[in-house]
Formats: structure tokens, C-alpha cells, sequence
């Protein structure tokens, strides 16, 4: 609605995981650095983890584009699956077709294609988002899948992703096997008060912005104190600030927009 009067070819703050938005902070950028080290290495499990709205999903969609063709994927983002139904949606991401959806073939369609990928010199990873939602019978599957290996190698990587929720789940007793096998695991924090003036005009400069549109410290300092830090809640209050701007015809955003912005978001 706004964007022409502000010059912009988009809307810089849609909370849809873009990856093309990706705004590297200190902790997203050592995350990806830990998700292709552990996947380079064939490391088997990597769990990640940080709370809503940090951008794990979106983190995830640049990591998918970051890896080279040699590399097969398989992103599962609904994980409120049971054990079968998972599997099922496991295979086909990965385009393999079996002739029955037993637990029996899925498995054994899915172990010939690790097989063949492995010939071939593929690595093969397989990503859960939001793996929080998993049950522990399902956890336990997936661990079960790792068994999938040769004497030398793992045949895939899995990488779960997730709420603090997961890392509390991995911690229970009975996913102490589970737990043993990741070996590489990071948690992703909110921006820090400097990155977050960083974020706003990325964001900005991605949508096509000219630098015209400014945000004034005092406003900074006020959106970091509302969102603490969390993208998603940065993205929404600055989408309403963009808005009010543009009712008023300004490309000044000031405290008092900020403010304002706050009170309807939180009144509605």
C-alpha cells in the first residue's frame, strides 16, 4: 500500500521467511556457519534452537540456497505428524516414490536412495522445522533413521529446528540416545540494540530503499525496548510505522510514530 510513496519495489518487513531478507546479526551468522560445518562434516544431528520470531525458518530457506548441488534436501515444516505420516512426508520430499506407504517400505525405499546418493557422492539432509511439536515416539524415529548409516559414514544429516520448548524435550530421559548423537547445537538470541538499527535499514535497502526513509534514535531505542530484539515483532511494528508514515505523509519516523504504532498493535 505504501510502497510507492516510499520508492520501495516491495514490502520490507512482510514476516513471510523470505531468505532473500536474511539479515545476518553475530548469532544468525554463526548459526549458518554451525548448520554447513555440520553438514559439510556429515555430522549426523544438529539441533537449533531460539525462541519465536528469531528467524530460524528463515535462516533455514537461505541455508537451503546456500548449499550446492551435491546436496539433497528434504524440509519438513509440518511436524504435528504421527510416526508414519512423518516418515511418509520424509520420502516424499525427497521425491522418492515407493509402491506401498507401510513403515516397512517407506524405510527400505528411503535406505536405497541414501545408498545411491552416497555412491553418486550426494550428501543427503533432511531438516524439521518447528521439531518442538514432535512427539517423543516420533524424536525416537527420527533417531532410528540415523541407524540408516555405513561403517564409515552417515548416509544423511538431520537438523532439527526449534523452539526452547525442543531443547527441554531433548533433556527428558528417554531421548537420552537422541540427545547423544547431536553433535552439533546452537540457540539463536534476539538482535542486540545496535543490530536492530542494522536490521531495519537492511531491510529497507533490500526493498529497494534510496535511504530517504529515516528512523530517528530515540525510535530505534523505542522499537528495541517493545520488540526486545525479536525480528518478527520488529517487522510487524515497523510495517505499522511505514503506514503511519505514509498517512502523514512523512518519511520521518519518529519516537512519536513509534508510540503510537505500539499502542494500536497492542490495543488491537
Amino acid at each position: 500500500m505504501y510502497e510507492k510513496f516510499y520508492g520501495l519495489k516491495e514490502d520490507p518487513f512482510k514476516i513471510t521467511p523470505d531468505p532473500d531478507f536474511l539479515f545476518l546479526s553475530k548469532c544468525h551468522q554463526e548459526a549458518l556457519s554451525y548448520l554447513l560445518y555440520g553438514i559439510k562434516e556429515r555430522k549426523g544431528f544438529i539441533a537449533i534452537t531460539g525462541d519465536i520470531g528469531t528467524g530460524k525458518t528463515t535462516l533455514c530457506r537461505a541455508l537451503l540456497n546456500r548449499l550446492d548441488q551435491n546436496t539433497k534436501t528434504a524440509f519438513i515444516l509440518n511436524s504435528r505428524l504421527s510416526d508414519l505420516q512423518l516418515l511418509s512426508a520424509i520420502v516424499e520430499d525427497f521425491c522418492i516414490k515407493t509402491k506401498k506407504n507401510t513403515k516397512l517400505s517407506l524405510l527400505s525405499a528411503l535406505n536405497k536412495f541414501l545408498l545411491k546418493e552416497l555412491s553418486s557422492g550426494n550428501n543427503v539432509v533432511l531438516l524439521i522445522d518447528e521439531a518442538q511439536n514432535l512427539k517423543n515416539t516420533s524424536l525416537e524415529e527420527v533417531r532410528l533413521l540415523s541407524n540408516l548409516e555405513t561403517e564409515k559414514e552417515k548416509l544423511f544429516q538431520i537438523v532439527l529446528v526449534g523452539q526452547p520448548e525442543l531443547r527441554e524435550k531433548l533433556n527428558s530421559p528417554m531421548l537420552k540416545q537422541l540427545r547423544q548423537r547431536i553433535s552439533v547445537r546452537y540457540h539463536i538470541h534476539p538482535l542486540e540494540r545496535q543490530e536492530v538499527a542494522q536490521y531495519i535499514f537492511h531491510r529497507l535497502r533490500v526493498a529497494g530503499s534510496d535511504g530517504s526513509i529515516t528512523f530517528h534514535d530515540n525510535a530505534m531505542d523505542e522499537i528495541f525496548k517493545y520488540s526486545d530484539g525479536v525480528p518478527r515483532l520488529i517487522n510487524i511494528l515497523c510495517d505499522r510505522a511505514l503506514l503511519a508514515g505514509y498517512v502523514m505523509e512523512t518519511k520521518n519516523i519518529t519516537i512519536e510514530i513509534i508510540q503510537r504504532c505500539i499502542k494500536e498493535i497492542e490495543a488491537r
